[in-house]
């Protein structure tokens, strides 16, 4: 019998109460925020040039990478006040906390944590590498090499974070049937790939736990205003994201066996 996976716990809403630091990492300007929990996130704001579209990314991706056994810092909405950054001295952040008033994304922020650097003798077991380098390609995130990790080294634990440049089809949906079926030649650049022995038994394992329900139960969890355009409503957008990871988990085979191909001319 296949394994199941259901998602238990829903994500929970904070308020941010204080922005701390900014993070002039690639170009959504993420920040580090004080919450009304006392708890310190980075947050992925809905008014960065990226748009609402890279929260959707982080979220489900994110959520996925967890169903799969992979640590993902705790994901919450964070209602941000625009009022946060009226005195802040820089223009642009001041921009960004308006634009971005409402509901955002975060992450819970994990202090002292390392990036992972193969150069500096991180190393990561068969079974996550396997798992990474195949849940990567199932959705289609390019964020994940030595030079952008994107992998946090936190209490001797490997922690995946920044899924915003996955499921890049959504930004341009005619292309999804295309997309869905495709090839991921970038598997050849992960971080991880040197580690991945196991890629076929991971992609045993997560067929068995990807299903509808489970893709369904995350979609549920995005905010309507996040999903829905001129061309189609929250819900059409929920059922089309379900129907693109189902037509992307059926033809894994494609990207698994090249991920496969890609670890053994490391050899």
């Amino acid at each position: 019998m296949p394994e199941t996976h259901t998602l238990t716990l829903m994500l929970r809403t904070v308020q941010a109460t204080r922005y701390v630091l900014p993070l002039r990492e690639g170009g959504s300007l993420p920040a580090i925020v004080e919450a009304d929990d006392q708890g310190l996130y980075v947050v992925k704001f809905r008014g960065a040039g990226q748009g609402a579209l890279a929260l959707v990314a982080e979220l489900v991706a994110g959520e996925i990478a967890r169903a799969l056994g992979l640590t993902v810092p705790e994901l919450v909405f964070i209602e941000v006040d625009p009022i946060l950054g009226r005195n802040d001295p820089d223009a642009e952040i001041r921009y960004l906390l308006k634009a971005s008033a409402g509901l955002n994304l975060a992450l819970d922020y994990l202090p002292g944590s390392m990036m992972f650097d193969p150069a500096a003798g991180n190393t990561a077991s068969a079974e996550i590498a396997s798992m990474a380098v195949w849940f990567d390609a199932f959705v289609q995130n390019v964020d994940r090499t030595a030079r952008n990790a994107n992998l946090l080294l936190w209490h001797r634990k490997l922690h995946f974070i920044d899924h915003g440049a996955a499921l890049f089809f959504h930004h341009n949906w005619p292309t999804a049937p295309a997309k869905a079926e495709s090839l991921f030649a970038e598997s050849q650049h992960h971080v991880l790939l040197p580690w991945a022995t196991e890629i076929g038994a991971a992609g045993t394992k997560a067929r068995g736990i990807i299903t509808s329900e489970l893709l369904q139960n995350i979609l549920s969890f995005v905010p309507d205003a996040w999903l829905e355009s001129e061309e189609a409503t929250a819900s059409e957008r929920r059922t089309a994201y379900v129907e693109y990871l189902t037509r992307r988990l059926q033809a894994a085979s494609i990207f698994e066996e090249e991920a496969i191909h890609a670890h053994q001319r490391l050899l």
